[in-house]
């Protein structure tokens, strides 16, 4: 039996630097399966998501010549991958119209015992059930933690209709939530 020996992720930078397929494949396979999640918060479905993974991951050996070591080898890769995604998505999809509002930063808060219910794996599929402009806008910042400002440089609208559309997407969920939490009270009895 023979035990495949661990690299450090300087070593795998250097060995795909070095066009070493064993250690791109290697860094692939280290990063792939979580890079892929969040590929599938961007996308329709997991073909799509497949797609945005393996354009980051081109996109990724391309510029590894670029990564200065300085914060997280991870981090620089999920930019990557975001920015991919979101090129994707702009490519393959047509934005939705938006329209500011100035109630935007107004919003209810949701009853502590629904959220407590509510499950992960509930949470990211209302999240993929959201129209694609609001999905876009609520991951970018909600869960890759980008500013409205940078929102708006992304993806090419104001940062008003960032505002707007991220309060709409909550809206939107807190109804949802709201709702499977009815329901699940209903069955109860």
């Amino acid at each position: 039996m023979f035990l495949e020996h661990t690299y450090t992720i300087p070593e795998l930078i250097n060995g795909c630097l070095n066009n070493k397929p064993k250690m791109q494949e290697m860094l692939y396979k280290q990063f792939a399966a979580k890079m892929l999640g969040v590929c599938m918060r961007y996308a329709t479905d997991k073909m799509e998501a497949e797609d945005m993974l393996q354009n980051g991951f081109v996109k990724i050996f391309n510029k590894l010549g670029d990564f200065r070591g300085e914060g997280s080898f991870e981090g620089w890769i999920r930019r990557i991958i975001v920015h991919t995604s979101i090129e994707y998505y702009r490519k393959h999809h047509k934005m939705m119209q938006t329209v500011e509002f100035e109630t935007a930063g107004e919003e209810q808060s949701v009853a502590p015992l629904a959220v407590s219910n509510l499950g992960v794996q509930d949470l990211l599929i209302l999240i993929q059930q959201l129209s694609p402009g609001y999905k876009l806008v609520f991951n970018l910042y909600a869960i890759d933690g980008y500013s409205h400002k940078e929102i708006s440089e992304i993806v090419g609208i104001t940062e008003g209709a960032s505002k707007s559309q991220l309060s709409r997407a909550r809206t939107i969920l807190k109804e949802r939530i709201l709702k499977m939490e009815g329901k699940r009270y209903e069955n109860v009895g």
